[in-house]
């Protein structure tokens, strides 16, 4: 059935589009509310949205995938290839970071025998759904066939937060700051340029839907989301774009510096993250290698750097931001310039392959979907978000995965500061079920 409007966001592939009046906030409490997978890409700081379900899943555990339940060629990219062949459409997930790490032929640490806890891999391909964009919303569906929405009360934030005597640090502060000076010892040895040091919290179970709704009041970004798939939920309040494809051209925008907002030195900060030596050099190194990752798929002459250490400002802190972008070769597509960033230098370092090997030896347990990368496929279109800033969970507990990028002019009790500064509006967002 053709659609009755032309649909808003069309890279989506809908085949039948109708207006309604409706709120993202109120569209994902009618979804979610239905209790099987739904996802919702929650761009708030520009007011677009894609919140939606379906039927189809692509499930990649301990470098095995399968489509809903029947086993599926390749490694998780490959076999997210295959599944947009089988069934096109837009596909909403992530690909965790030991995926990445496969993809480099190297095998994942664990951190306990038996099957990893959470996919590698997890994708959704969307058969109804609302897009608000443009002051406007739409129901779409993928198949033609129009359907409604049905009132569900938006639920709202709880005030109570998880005791902070629950959260346990994978590295306590000296641990961690251990850590630091073992990068840099690597780095002059000349095994590494820059490393991105990564630890994590594990947290009591808690009520994802309320967490993320705190999440994204405090934190609104332009890549936010909230995947519930297989049972597992990702919330992010993520500033970082991994990679969006348009029209043939690959853009990546890594993120390498940070520094807190404040009240009375705001301006100075900023200031301070421009014209931080660290900062810029560890923000260039990673900059390099992404244009080497994209030379692999792109057209001689077109990778560029078309953005060099901007400071941008979000509410809970300032970044480092550079982009790069280039023009696909012919035939290649989305999951081509994926294969070839991934896993994101900004969250591995450079030389990336050896940097990881060093990286698993130093954290000594895998690091989940954090550091991987989630979004939405569809089509030649793909438009990826960095798992920074995100709270994982399940029914056994929540992980939070925080990091930072050390290079040779690192101190320790800074990256330290930095660490808590990353996690604080993360763990500010955590409550109880």
């Amino acid at each position: 059935m053709p659609a009755t409007h032309a649909p808003l966001l069309p890279h989506l592939g809908a085949r039948w589009a109708q207006p309604v009046t409706v709120s993202p906030e109120a569209a994902f409490a009618a979804l979610e509310a239905l209790g099987g997978d739904v996802v919702w890409l929650d761009s708030s700081s520009q007011g677009t949205h894609v919140v939606g379900i379906g039927a189809h899943v692509l499930l990649s555990r301990d470098g095995r995938a399968e489509l809903d339940g029947a086993p599926i060629a390749g490694d998780a990219v490959a076999a997210l290839e295959s599944a947009r062949s089988a069934l096109p459409g837009a596909w909403v997930g992530w690909f965790g970071y030991e995926a990445g790490v496969r993809m480099l032929g190297i095998t994942p640490v664990a951190d306990a025998p038996g099957p990893a806890r959470f996919p590698e891999a997890a994708w959704l391909l969307l058969d109804r759904w609302v897009v608000v964009a443009d002051g406007e919303a739409q129901l779409q569906s993928r198949d033609g066939h129009p359907w409604s929405l049905e009132p569900a009360p938006v639920r709202l934030p709880s005030m109570a937060g998880i005791d902070a005597g629950a959260l346990r640090w994978r590295d306590d502060d000296a641990a961690y700051a251990e850590k630091v000076e073992r990068c840099r010892g690597h780095i002059h040895e000349g095994d590494s340029y820059v490393l991105c040091l990564t630890t994590a919290i594990d947290a009591p179970h808690i009520d994802p839907i309320a967490s993320h709704a705190r999440l994204r009041s405090a934190s609104p970004v332009h890549h936010g989301g909230l995947l519930r798939i297989a049972g597992v939920t990702v919330s992010s309040a993520s500033p970082e774009t991994f990679l969006r494809v348009e029209g043939g051209v690959a853009v990546t925008r890594p993120i390498k510096g940070t520094r807190r907002r404040g009240a009375d030195d705001d301006a100075a900060l900023a200031l301070e993250l421009f014209e931080s030596e660290k900062e810029r050099a560890e923000n260039v190194m990673i900059v390099d290698l992404c244009r080497n990752d994209l030379q692999r798929v792109c057209a001689p002459g077109t990778v560029e750097v078309t953005r060099l250490l901007e400071v941008e400002t979000y509410p809970t802190v300032h970044q480092l931001v550079s982009t790069v972008q280039g023009r696909l070769l012919p035939g290649s597509g989305p999951l081509d310039a994926v294969r070839a960033l991934f896993p994101a230098g900004s969250m591995t370092g450079a030389p990336k392959r050896r940097t990881v090997e060093l990286l698993q030896a130093l954290e000594g347990a895998p690091r989940g979907i954090y550091s991987g990368c989630f979004g939405l496929v569809a089509g030649e279109t793909c438009h990826l978000a960095m798992v920074i800033r995100s709270v994982v969970a399940d029914e056994h507990g929540t992980l939070i995965g925080v990091g930072g990028g050390v290079t040779a002019l690192s101190e320790p009790a800074f990256e330290v500061e930095e660490l808590h500064v990353k996690a604080a509006a993360l763990l500010a967002a955590l409550v109880p079920r």
